[in-house]
């Protein structure tokens, strides 16, 4: 099967409409896993379940971002990658309808198929970037990052209000299946990213596993992942133990999420210009590191004394946009791409996975903070380092 190649004239609406799928795809790889939480205990209590439903729907997702790593680049051969794209997005709409319709097993099989086509298409939209925006993969990449981190705000933000303005935690959660199907529509009309319907051929001269550089970028997606899966589930939890209120600790966490958007729009164009992207790894990872320091060390008394901090993390946490430049900027090729991807995001969200689990493991048995919190800060220097190294100008 040939390798993915260049058609500027399969995409009709030329550049800017690809971009705007992308945009419109990204838009949705969130808010099937974010908006969940808001009305978990709503729905738990609908339900009757016991604490292991809500364990495991809550594990599917990451479970499902971890397989889509084998699986992904194998539906883009088989379907082509504006197929397997199209399927993904398919597959988001559905489920985000089915979850709603029936009891807990429906509702965790739905989330399974949902959170499957947010997994397949997140590993291939890199491939589309690499392949359909080669010389601007730095900018496309931080349109696609924002777009994605938005998602994930508005599903936790917003769900909540859809349940009052609905009456419900059903027609709240089924309100981003709307989302879907506008994406959905927005690739079938757009999303021609100028490679060959085969889609990326399996990559040539040896497997990416076989390459050190793979494992690096592999190590620096997984790291950064750990710490972000981490703080998330856990920060509101150590501010409100530290005195901040349940309100003010959501605020924060909110706070944490928006200041990446910027930061996200801005800096992979920038990056991406560049023949490495090292330095900025390493500044936002300072970032990241002097946020966990300050939680770590000063005292809190309210949230303005967390504030600096809080947002100091938010900008580290930010090194998620690079990760994704990385993957798309270290590949030699679309097929490459498409195996690095794989690779990063699936190992990656497996070592991701563990953070949430450990930290929480860590707290109990120490009833504290600080060795959590000095644990995350060590995934930070390790992160800094293999990020340093996967931003040094090379390719496989």
């Amino acid at each position: 099967m040939a390798e993915a190649t260049t058609r500027p004239g399969r995409t009709r609406a030329g550049p800017a409409l690809l971009a705007a799928a992308v945009i419109l795809v990204a838009f949705n790889l969130r808010p099937a896993i974010t908006s969940v939480g808001p009305v978990l205990d709503q729905a738990r209590s609908t339900f009757g379940a016991t604490a292991g439903w809500v364990g495991l729907l809550t594990t599917v997702p990451v479970l499902c971002l971890a397989a889509a790593g084998a699986v992904a680049p194998r539906v883009a051969r088989w379907l082509g990658l504006r197929g397997a794209i199209t399927a993904a997005l398919c597959a988001i709409t559905a489920g985000l309808v089915l979850r709603i319709l029936g009891g807990p097993s429906l509702m965790i099989a739905a989330t399974v198929v949902a959170t499957s086509g947010v997994a397949v298409a997140g590993v291939l939209v890199p491939v589309v970037v690499r392949a359909g925006f080669p010389a601007r993969v730095g900018l496309v990449t931080g349109l696609y990052t924002a777009a994605l981190q938005a998602g994930a705000t508005l599903g936790f933000a917003f769900t909540p209000l859809l349940a009052d303005r609905f009456d419900g935690w059903r027609p709240a959660l089924a309100s981003w299946a709307a989302i879907g199907a506008v994406a959905l529509a927005g690739w079938l009309a757009w999303g021609r990213p100028g490679v060959s319907s085969a889609g990326p051929a399996p990559a040539g001269h040896g497997s990416v596993f076989a390459s050190p550089l793979a494992w690096i970028v592999t190590a620096f997606f997984g790291l950064q992942a750990f710490v972000a899966f981490s703080v998330m589930n856990w920060l509101p939890l150590a501010l409100m133990d530290r005195g901040v209120s349940r309100t003010d600790a959501g605020l924060l966490l909110g706070l944490l999420s928006i200041v990446a958007l910027p930061v996200s729009l801005l800096v992979p164009p920038l990056a991406g210009r560049g023949r490495g992207q090292s330095g900025w790894i390493l500044t936002l990872s300072a970032c990241g590191a002097a946020g966990l320091l300050g939680l770590l060390l000063v005292p809190t008394t309210g949230p303005w004394q967390v504030l600096p901090w809080v947002l100091l993390l938010g900008l580290g946490m930010s090194v998620f946009s690079l990760a994704l430049t990385v993957i798309a900027l270290r590949a030699s090729s679309a097929a490459r791409t498409a195996g690095l991807s794989g690779m990063a995001q699936g190992i990656g969200y497996l070592i991701a996975g563990t953070g949430p689990f450990l930290v929480g493991l860590l707290h109990e048995s120490t009833g504290g903070w600080s060795v959590p919190f000095a644990v995350l800060l060590a995934a930070v220097l390790a992160q800094a380092v293999t990020g340093a190294l996967a931003g040094r100008p090379r390719t496989i």
